[in-house]
């Protein structure tokens, strides 16, 4: 009888511990699931304009396009949405690609290739010789839905000297898109229509002041 309570004890322990390994199992699973699900979160990307008809002349000077400046609320991945003046929240299901700034950096390196009338542009550390800085700002880059939904960017510029530090222009620049839904498919496309307006209009300003 010792012996058949024994093997009893044995096999309550077994079963105890093929209990708790299936339910490690399962919230190892769950939790894999849980990870698979955040990182398949779609990351979004924007483009640069390639038509300039607007634009005038060349330049031979060497521009220098440092990280735009941005409040916290927009230096980050997160695809911002304004429901009224004041209130910043963020659009679940996508972000952006990399932090704004330096997505917006890549972009407008990449108008000012497009246009083919610059000779050498490029961020810092580059080694680049150059002559004047476009320094930026944005002030608004999200989707606002107080009344009709619509992407907006809004960037503020100064072309500076490198040589001696004086501004030499400064100008802002703002353009709005109307989206036919609030999602973040149509939140995307509609800030990316309101951003090549304000790219190609940059562009075609720093073309005139240099």
């Amino acid at each position: 009888m010792p012996g058949s309570k024994q093997n009893a004890g044995r096999t309550a322990a077994g079963a105890l511990r093929t209990g708790l390994g299936l339910v490690l199992a399962a919230g190892l699973l769950g939790a894999c699931s849980s990870f698979g699900q955040k990182a398949a979160v779609p990351y979004y990307d924007l483009s640069a304009p390639r038509e300039f008809a607007g634009a005038k002349g060349h330049t031979r000077a060497q521009l220098l396009i440092p990280v735009p400046s941005a409040l916290k609320a927009l230096d980050s991945d997160s695809i911002a949405v304004k429901s009224d003046a004041k209130v910043i929240t963020y659009l679940p299901g996508g972000q952006w690609s990399d932090r704004l700034p330096v997505l917006l950096q890549a972009r407008i390196i990449e108008a000012f290739e497009n246009s083919g009338r610059v000779k050498a542009i490029g961020r810092p550390g580059e080694g680049l010789l150059i002559n004047y800085q476009i320094s930026t700002n944005v002030r608004a880059f999200q989707l606002n839905v107080d009344g009709q939904s619509q992407g907006v960017v809004e960037i503020a510029a100064k072309i500076i000297n490198d040589t001696n530090g004086r501004v030499v222009a400064t100008r802002t620049f703002r353009a709005t898109a109307p989206t036919a839904r609030d999602d973040v498919d149509a939140a995307v496309k509609g800030i990316n229509q309101a951003l090549s307006v304000v790219l190609v209009d940059l562009v075609e300003w720093v073309l005139t002041q240099l």
